[in-house]
């Protein structure tokens, strides 16, 4: 009988977690210029989320600064396949496809170990292993981006469509990280298509129970969400 008092609240905020995943007017998109700058800034916190959590002996920040890596990797990792790669194929034509291939490979392996990564506890012996096995695979992949793949996607880009349309991917980038999964499905794939349809169906369950999961800043909180309802 107790369960019964529960479904009003659950149905409420499963509500008030789908208003806010499609909701536009509640977008900030950053005002960054280049796909490049908006990915670097994404890869710079990402390292800094990552130090915050092998380098502290307090488990409860551990949790939380690991639940947030855990939140901008999911979240920027489908973003780069839904439009980065695709970007890659079309402006850089065969060495994009091979480049954007090589990425998703990556990535797929990324997902696997950030699935593994997502739930461990703070205090849980693991938790920082497991980290620093995801980071040494990440931080590769970081590394072969920045150096290989979005200069090659910047030139390309300036030779076929010219100024400003590094800029309207990077907008669409940013967009696109509002509507995606915040936690790691490696099964879901990476390939477009699909991806689109499973972060559809998973991304508003993964908002809902990040309402109850601890972050930094409390940003995710089911008191911030509630705040954003229509």
């Amino acid at each position: 009988m107790q369960l019964l008092g529960f479904r009003p609240l659950i149905r409420a905020s499963l509500q008030s977690a789908l208003a806010s995943a499609y909701k536009p007017k509640s977008m900030r998109i950053a005002s960054l210029s280049t796909i490049t700058e908006v990915i670097t800034k994404d890869h710079r916190e990402l390292e800094e989320h990552y130090n915050e959590v092998v380098l502290t002996n307090d488990a409860d920040h551990r949790a939380r600064y690991g639940n947030q890596f855990t939140w901008e990797l999911a979240r920027h990792s489908i973003a780069e396949e839904l439009i980065v790669y695709p970007a890659m194929e079309k402006y850089i034509g065969s060495k994009g496809k091979q480049l954007a291939d090589k990425d998703r490979a990556q990535h797929h392996r990324i997902k696997e170990l950030l699935k593994e990564y997502q739930n461990l506890r703070g205090d849980d012996p693991k938790h920082v292993p497991k980290l620093k096995e995801l980071w040494q695979a990440l931080s590769l992949h970081i590394k072969e981006e920045e150096k290989e793949d979005l200069p090659e996607l910047e030139q390309a880009i300036l030779n076929a469509k010219g100024d400003g349309e590094s800029e309207t991917l990077a907008k669409t980038f940013q967009r696109t990280k509002y509507f995606v999964p915040t936690r790691s499905h490696p099964s879901a794939g990476e390939n477009p298509a699909f991806e689109s349809v499973m972060g559809l169906m998973a991304a508003p369950m993964d908002k809902l129970a990040d309402m109850f999961r601890k972050f930094p800043k409390e940003e995710h909180s089911l008191a911030n969400w509630n705040k954003d309802a229509p």
